[in-house]
């Protein structure tokens, strides 16, 4: 049984790969998150339930991995040196960009795992209603409204801010 689950984690990888640079938008972190993924379901194998899908249930570790980077990140902060922030005060245009892609970021890290998720396969990845639905072991009906939902949510969330 362990061999299978091993063997089902190993031919789930190019999946994981793909899922994490949709996340991290970066090849390096998207290997570091990949390598904890895995680290993370191999050793809690005996918490996986047989009969449901294993692609889910690594998907399901990689994105709250994803989630709780983010909220250390968050806490965190970012550190900048003291001469780099002195040293212009006026914000170029890809300044504004980098500022408007991380809004949004935070708004879609505000959305419910399940919106999240669908939106991050269907916006993000790409993928076909069909294949989202597949992918997330769900009715195709629940992708879309789940699809709807989020960016209602999103809409709500930019008009707040």
């Amino acid at each position: 049984m362990k061999r299978r689950l091993l063997d089902g984690i190993e031919r789930e990888i190019p999946h994981l790969r793909r899922y994490a640079r949709a996340l991290t938008r970066d090849p390096d972190d998207a290997d570091d998150l990949v390598q904890d993924t895995l680290e993370r379901a191999i050793a809690r194998l005996d918490q996986f339930q047989p009969g449901t899908d294993l692609r889910s249930w690594m998907f399901t570790i990689m994105h709250n991995l994803f989630i709780d980077g983010c909220r250390r990140a968050r806490r965190r902060g970012e550190n900048v040196p003291i001469e780099e922030w002195m040293s212009d005060a006026s914000a170029e245009p890809g300044q504004l960009d980098a500022v408007a892609v991380r809004e949004v970021l935070d708004r879609i890290a505000d959305l419910s795992p399940h919106e999240r998720q669908v939106l991050e396969r269907v916006a993000i990845d790409g993928l076909k209603y069909e294949e989202a639905a597949a992918e997330l072991g769900v009715a195709v009906g629940t992708v879309k409204s789940r699809l709807f939902r989020a960016r209602e949510n999103l809409k709500k969330l930019g008009a707040a801010a």
